[in-house]
């Protein structure tokens, strides 16, 4: 991988990461179109490191609310009354809506890092992103308010989230389908989303050093990912502020729309 080649992904995963038309697709086939020949392995460990520089973007943004919710939670756990706080309940139900995902990445890690090696794969999934965004503006309820957040609602969203382990499957479109079905509105869904990514792109990112580490001539290529990573990070901040503005008066069929559209051009491209 290139420097080139690491900035522009790393503009990509900034953009797409939190914008609901999933950035593991895009960095799937972005390559395929620009005709760049990524190792496999290479591109998924990319992608995770990537997503650890959007990881921070979310920590920076949510850092007032981040730290509010961790302090409440030690705190709960030394009084020993860890739901008397409404933070520290809801850092209980971010950790709640992360076991899904992480009990599932562990058992599929080698299906999904084949995954991220077929465009035609990443197309199907972002077809299935679209249909999905579509259902959420469908069938929301706006029903409840993110405070009002059961046990519940929280694992519902965590199930949507192994959804989008596989590349083309939108991780915020996923929580937000899930969050939205469960009667939150499109910005608190969108919220509680971006909150419940810290600890799953901590994780993420802990395997992929590690995987990186492992890698052949992965050391040397340490700079190359830190570009990447560095664009990332920037590209992600500015996309959080700009997608809650704009959800608390749009809906998600722009996005819909584009994901299908992607999808269905990918596929075009492969087949013709």
């Amino acid at each position: 991988m290139t420097y080139l080649q690491a900035a522009v992904l790393g503009v990509i995963q900034g953009a797409t990461e939190f914008i609901p038309v999933s950035s593991s697709g895009h960095l799937v086939i972005a390559p395929y179109f620009l005709g760049w020949k990524i190792a496999p392995r290479q591109a998924f460990v990319f992608d995770v490191l990537v997503q650890v520089a959007t990881l921070s973007a979310v920590i920076v943004y949510f850092w007032p609310e981040l730290w509010s919710i961790l302090t409440a939670f030690i705190r709960g756990l030394i009084n020993r009354k860890p739901f008397a706080d409404p933070q520290s309940r809801l850092g209980w139900l971010l950790v709640l809506a992360t076991v899904p995902a992480g009990i599932a990445a562990l058992l599929m890690k080698d299906i999904l890092e084949q995954a991220f090696s077929s465009p035609k794969t990443a197309a199907f999934f972002l077809i299935f992103t679209g249909l999905m965004l579509a259902g959420a503006e469908r069938f929301r309820k706006e029903t409840i308010s993110l405070p009002n957040l059961g046990w519940m609602d929280a694992l519902w969203v965590g199930i949507f989230q192994v959804l989008a382990l596989f590349p083309g499957i939108s991780r915020s479109g996923s929580t937000i389908t899930g969050g939205m079905i469960r009667g939150l509105n499109r910005s608190d869904a969108a919220s509680f989303s971006f909150l419940m990514s810290v600890p799953v792109m901590l994780a993420a990112g802990v395997l992929g050093i590690y995987d990186l580490l492992q890698m052949d001539q992965g050391v040397s290529q340490i700079p190359v990912f830190l570009v990447g990573f560095l664009v990332a990070a920037l590209v992600g901040y500015l996309a959080i502020r700009w997608l809650l503005r704009f959800l608390r008066t749009r809906s998600l069929l722009f996005f819909s729309a584009y994901c299908l559209g992607a999808g269905l051009l990918t596929l075009l491209t492969i087949y013709l």
